[in-house]
């Protein structure tokens, strides 16, 4: 109690120090200085100094300094400069010492300019107080409007500091020897009254908190008085109505002499802000109100539908942020004004009117009006739709609707309104200040779907037509009248043209409904709901005219599929009338009787039809609930006893369960500790890419060495399938940031997503495909992220094409429990591990690993029963993904190459070839460089040479296609000998090539022999032929030239010839031991891996 005593001694000593620094100031300003114009500096650098000066701040930094030039300069010719310069200035004053620092700059320029300076900144500041009209604020969207009066705030805030200061010094005045009590009195009426949405109420927290006493006079209470922050509100108010009556045993902290503000200023100042307070508080208990039962309403959703819509959640906690807010501001003033705080009603004192599922007998008929899940109605909206119907004479005159008044009821209403007035008088006085914060709360709020009370007016807008005009209007209009809102004006509109002519037109208009808008039939029931509380024939009539029509179509019954829609429009549109309680019920069990006594045919439609639309209303009204109960049984019975097709049984059982669902216990949700629920909130909802390093921080927070939280943790974080699948990289992301702070959490997650993708290999289970998609995907997050090795994701991606198979390989047409042909799942994972990580292997020996393993998976492929579309889409779009230049085989079969009779060769063999040679320069690298870094081994790689299903053919000698080649090939490195060709272009070289080669036509056909096609056939011993070609034009001609075998040129080309064929005899020699060398050792190899790899492979020779 010391402590708190101390501190409101402090106060008050510092309130008495800033009295007397006010008072001195007010007399200062009272006597004007003029001094000598001759003594003053008029240089304009100075001026203009001071002028900029003034207006990047006017604090206590710049105060001396501020306060001798205006001293020393002249300033006569710059005060309209100064004036906006100081409203500039004051703006970035923010605290207590900036604003008197402010103030005495104010009232030094007051003292020598009172003329000129102070009215143009009186004007300028009440500018910059003022509230923008709410005309302006109506174009802005609700974001846009709470950014303007956010700033507009922090604007005017320390404005209005500066402005009550000078109020109290002197220098803004109400007249002659008073002070500026009233004018800054107005200025606050102004913000509080042009302000519905209470965004200026800090604005008058932050004046309470400085100048309650001198404007307002309120005195702290005495500390013994005082109750605590817990006490309730008869507490509260009893103390401090204590404190109220006990003020008067304590003397004034100031006396009357010296207070700067008169007394009926501080009166009435104090008489505004209790009832702007008030005004808050009903508003605060409004809002309370609203959002318990917004509240109320979103428990009632849950216990329906088992959760609460976005929508409806985000709505209700913008409801909370709003009367939080307003809250807080509420106890800040309550604290301010030293007045309590109205009690809140609490929803306590109504949970024992929600009964959940439960029809009570009470008296009472608000019950009926809360929806109950398992009554009537299957939700709130159609409850509403339904029951809610509008009564046309709160729209409407009486007149119109033919509803007259008596006498006595016109005197008794008079007498009403006569007793409100005089009860009004006495509290008119306070109307004055606080009348624009009542008209605010006293303004209705338009409840949503219900047409507003300005709806009548627009009738004289259709008076400059004839009622028969008007009412074709209205019949073409409602067609579109598809929501509540649309068909309760149209019942509005009808009522001004009502007539007898008027009713049997809309009615016929109503019978004659197309058979195909049948989404019409509700929306005009609600309207004829609407308007047979005053025009009863409207209804009667439409229900005779449809229940002619289900006459009719009882008698047609051998008219199916004609009939069909017009069956279903009548059915429907009785329902919906019999649910509005327009049909009666003893017409509608009539007709649901004459349907059950011949329970054939059409009937068992317009049966299940007649369940659907108004069995439910039927079985819970109270007034047909035993008939229309024995009547559902006696179906039943029949429908148990006569022999229906599969198409009308499964018509008949969901008619009737949508009609009587089955009871069924609530979902029982499954109970979370509070961490658990914050550690699934930040992983499920918080995690996105902006937040990951939020969510980072708090998991790190938490208390690692208890054993539950890392029990939570690790079923989160091995559960990928549960997050969204976009989220997978950022909790990968999570575990490799954790890794440094607990790296054995790390290591436990990556085993058990190993183990994970194991068991879903070993059990292969339809209903977990989607859990192993998430989990592959998780694995290559993880890769990425440098949590494994890439031997595990080589010896995955083995594992998924050979696990479960004989001896580790695939055959085509071979049956396999765990990977049958024709199920491509496994496919799947490939693919999506290879989207995942497989663009990572692209140097090095890890690309030769992946080349080899596209190439058995093409083989795995081929294992497979045909590809679905989408699977081969997935397939082709994965491979060109990792390896664009990859040319997917569709076939096993080994791709020949045929040779062209112009001798061209197109760039893709070149390709291939050039990839042929470099898979060879690779497959020369030693095969345990990952054994020798350390790692795990790996799954076999160049076994795959398998999936060149022919290769063993090449034992047997070249075949006649590869001896071609290889002569064209010989042929092509003959011609580009000299250094000049090979500098020449593809395109260059391929022309001289054609120019070079006789043209096909002139060739002589290769004989049985193997000769070459170049050269001509030797037919005498003495004699070699040679072509002689010429050419004219693009005709080529030969000639044969007989030369003979003596010459010189004979000789040479026979020597020349014989050579070649040495040498390429010698050429093929060693190119086909190299490959039976390499094949060799390719096959040690194999079967050193396999047997390594515990993967055994049978070779059999073809």
């Amino acid at each position: 109690m010391d402590g708190v005593n101390g501190v409101s001694s402090t106060r008050i000593d510092d309130e008495k120090a800033r009295q007397d620094k006010r008072f001195a100031l007010k007399k200062l300003n009272f006597t004007p200085r003029h001094p000598e114009s001759s003594k003053l500096d008029s240089s304009l650098k100075r001026h203009t100094a001071l002028i900029k000066r003034m207006r990047q701040s006017m604090a206590n930094d710049n105060r001396e300094q501020i306060l001798k030039d205006i001293d020393t300069l002249s300033l006569e010719k710059y005060v309209d400069e100064i004036v906006s310069s100081t409203l500039d200035g004051i703006s970035r004053c923010k605290t207590e010492k900036d604003v008197w620092s402010a103030v005495e700059i104010i009232s030094a320029l007051h003292r020598r300019f009172p003329a000129t300076f102070t009215p143009s900144l009186v004007s300028l500041m009440s500018q910059a107080l003022s509230v923008p009209s709410r005309s302006s604020l109506s174009g802005l969207t609700q974001e846009q409007r709470e950014k303007e009066d956010s700033s507009r705030v922090t604007r005017q805030r320390p404005v209005l500091r500066v402005c009550s200061e000078l109020a109290l010094v002197g220098v803004i005045r109400d007249d002659v020897g008073r002070s500026g009590g009233e004018w800054i009195m107005k200025a606050v009426k102004d913000m509080l009254s042009n302000d519905p949405t209470l965004s200026s109420l800090p604005l008058l927290t932050t004046f309470l908190k400085s100048y309650s006493l001198p404007y307002l006079g309120l005195v702290p209470p005495s500390t013994n008085k005082q109750v605590s922050a817990n006490a309730d509100g008869d507490s509260l108010s009893s103390s401090v109505q204590e404190s109220a009556n006990s003020a008067d045993a304590f003397p004034p902290l100031i006396s009357e002499e010296d207070q700067l503000v008169e007394k009926d200023i501080r009166d009435r100042f104090k008489r505004m802000c209790e009832g702007y307070f008030d005004n808050v508080c009903k508003k605060l208990v409004i809002e309370h109100t609203r959002l318990q039962e917004q509240d109320r309403r979103n428990h009632e959703a849950y216990i329906r539908s088992g959760e609460i819509f976005e929508d409806r959640q985000q709505a209700y906690e913008k409801m909370t942020k709003g009367y939080e807010k307003l809250l807080a501001s509420c106890q800040q003033l309550s604290e301010l004004l030293y007045l309590s705080l109205p009690s809140l009603p609490n929803n306590a004192r109504k949970t024992d009117s929600i009964q959940i599922g439960v029809s009570s007998s009470t008296g009472s008929g608000d019950l009926d009006e809360i929806y109950t899940p398992g009554g009537k109605w299957e939700d709130e909206e159609e409850r509403k739709f339904y029951e809610e119907v509008q009564d046309l004479k709160d729209f409407v005159p009486k007149s119109v609707l033919g509803i007259e008044e008596g006498p006595k009821e016109e005197m008794r209403k008079l007498e009403e309104e006569l007793e409100k007035l005089s009860v009004q008088e006495p509290g008119s006085s306070n109307k004055e200040i606080n009348g624009s914060a009542e008209e605010e709360e006293d303004v209705p709020t338009p409840t949503p779907g219900t047409p507003k009370a300005s709806t009548p007016p627009m009738s004289p807008q259709l008076a400059l037509q004839g009622p028969s005009q008007l009412l074709s209007a209205l019949l073409t209009r409602l067609p579109d009248a598809t929501n509540r809102a649309l068909v309760d004006q149209a019942a509005i509109d009808f009522a001004f043209l009502n007539s007898k002519a008027a009713r049997k037109r809309l009615v016929k208009f109503l019978g004659q409904v197309p058979k195909n808008r049948t989404d019409l039939l509700p929306h005009y029931s609600r309207l004829v709901a609407t308007l047979s509380k005053y025009m009863p024939d409207i209804g009667t009539e439409l229900v005779a005219i449809l229940e002619e029509e289900f006459r009719y179509l009882q008698r047609k019954k051998n008219v199916v599929k004609e009939l069909a829609e017009v069956r279903l429009k009548n059915i429907t549109y009785l329902s919906n009338l019999t649910k509005f309680r327009v049909v009666p019920t003893h017409l509608i069990l009539h007709m649901f009787k004459v349907c059950l006594d011949d329970f054939s045919g059409t009937n068992v439609e317009n049966l299940a039809l007649l369940l659907e639309g108004c069995g439910r209303f039927l079985l819970r009204s109270d007034d047909t609930r035993e008939r229309f109960g024995t009547m559902l049984e006696l179906m039943r019975r029949k429908q148990s006893m006569q022999h229906f097709d599969q198409r009308q049984l499964l018509l008949l059982e969901n008619a009737y369960y949508q009609c009587n669902p089955p009871e069924r216990s609530p979902r029982q949700e499954k109970q979370r500790p509070p961490m658990e629920l914050f550690i699934r909130h930040l992983i499920y909802d918080v995690l996105a890419k902006k937040t990951i390093d939020k969510v980072f921080k708090l998991i790190r927070k938490l208390d690692w060495d208890d054993a539950s939280v890392r029990k939570i943790l690790f079923k989160l974080f091995i559960k990928p399938w549960k997050l969204k699948f976009a989220n997978i990289s950022l909790m990968a992301m999570l575990t490799y940031d954790l890794q440094r702070y607990q790296p054995a959490f790390s290591v436990s997650v990556v085993d058990q997503v190993l183990e994970d993708v194991r068991r879903g290999l070993e059990q292969n289970v339809y209903s977990t495909n989607q859990r192993r998609i998430a989990t592959i995907k998780y694995l290559g997050e993880l890769y990425i992220y440098r949590l494994l090795s890439s031997g595990i994701i080589f010896d995955t991606l083995w594992s998924l094409v050979t696990f479960g198979h004989p001896d580790g390989r695939p055959l085509p047409n071979q049956v396999c429990p765990l990977d049958m042909p024709d199920d491509f799942f496994r496919l799947r994972l490939v693919c999506a591990l290879l989207d995942t990580c497989g663009m990572c292997f692209d140097r090095g020996n890890q690309k030769k690993k992946l080349d080899n393993f596209l190439v058995f998976f093409q083989y795995y492929i081929h294992c497979k029963d045909d590809l679905p579309m989408d699977v081969e889409f997935m397939v082709s779009d994965s491979l060109e993904a990792v390896r664009p230049k990859l040319i997917y085989q569709q076939a096993e079969s080994s791709v020949v190459v045929e040779e062209d009779d112009s001798g061209e060769e197109s760039e893709d063999e070149d390709s291939r070839r050039e990839d042929e040679e470099r898979d060879e320069d690779d497959e020369d690298e030693p095969v345990d460089a990952e054994e020798n870094e350390g790692e795990r081994p790996s799954s076999p790689d160049e076994a795959v040479v398998l999936s060149a299903s022919n290769s063993m053919q090449e034992y047997l000698g070249p075949s006649e296609e590869a001896e071609a080649e290889f002569d064209k090939e010989l042929a092509k490195l003959v011609t580009d000998t000299s250094t000049e060709s090979r500098k020449v272009d593809k395109k260059t070289a391929m022309a001289l090539w054609d120019s070079s080669v006789l043209p096909p036509g002139m060739r002589r056909k290769r004989g049985e022999d193997g000769e070459d096609e170049e050269n001509g056939g030797v037919i005498d011993p003495n004699v070699m032929n040679f072509n002689f070609l010429t050419k004219r034009g693009n005709k080529h001609q030969t000639r044969q030239l007989a030369i003979p075998s003596e010459s010189a040129l004979a000789v040479h080309t026979r020597s020349a010839q014989l050579q070649d064929k040495v040498e390429q005899q010698q050429l093929k020699r060693l190119v086909l031991d190299y490959e039976q060398r390499e094949e060799a050792e390719e096959l040690k190899a194999l079967e050193a891996r396999n047997r390594a790899g515990a993967i055994k492979i049978r070779y059999v020779a073809s």
